[in-house]
């Protein structure tokens, strides 16, 4: 259904993410992959959904347009907790602090996405509250030594082991939380389309 509706549109996934490239694909929409490789920084007033909504824009800035029918999907996600932005840990010390940090408590997991086309800039985001149990320090190190979440903003899959055994509660999108709000793409890109 979805792939009728956007025939004439080539959309491009800015991103080399496998799991935004699976939600894509299981949306049955069609896409190829033209991502970029840019300088994650942003300027250090922003907060939350700002840093989110400033590094996808700059993601599909730096992305070509190669003719008038394509549409650029990039989007941003990190994990807001106590006031901080937590992107992905450079080693396993700081994947351990990240998760620690989060234990028995709420925090936020905020992702922009932006559309681009020739004639048109995008920008939206999501946010999806998580609730963490009390992890045991060694339920934190069998994680991050299996699963190696260092691609992942704030050290953490919830589609993982630690997802099964670590999640206490979601409100809000699930696939956001993964790093793609899909509801919210699909209706943004139908709206992007009509307009």
């Amino acid at each position: 259904m979805l792939a009728n509706i956007f025939k004439d549109y080539q959309l491009i996934l800015g991103s080399k993410s496998p799991r935004r490239k699976q939600y894509l694909e299981d949306l049955k929409l069609p896409f190829t992959v033209r991502a970029s490789d840019i300088d994650e920084s942003y300027p250090e007033h922003l907060t939350r959904e700002e840093i989110t909504d400033f590094i996808a824009l700059a993601k599909a800035e730096a992305i070509p347009l190669q003719s008038s029918n394509e549409i650029i999907i990039t989007s941003d996600t990190t994990v807001w907790n106590n006031n901080t932005s937590l992107g992905k840990p450079i080693n396993r010390e700081e994947a351990f602090e990240m998760i620690k940090g989060l234990c028995g408590k709420k925090h936020e997991v905020i992702t922009s996405v932006c559309l681009r086309s020739e004639e048109k800039t995008k920008l939206f985001n999501c946010i999806t509250t998580v609730e963490f149990i009390s992890l045991t320090d060694e339920m934190i190190i069998h994680y991050i030594d299996n699963y190696k979440p260092y691609d992942k903003a704030g050290a953490y899959g919830i589609q993982e082991w630690i997802g099964l055994v670590g999640i206490s509660s979601i409100e809000g999108s699930y696939t956001n939380i993964v790093g793609l709000p899909t509801t919210e793409l699909v209706q943004e890109l139908l709206a992007f389309i009509q307009h």
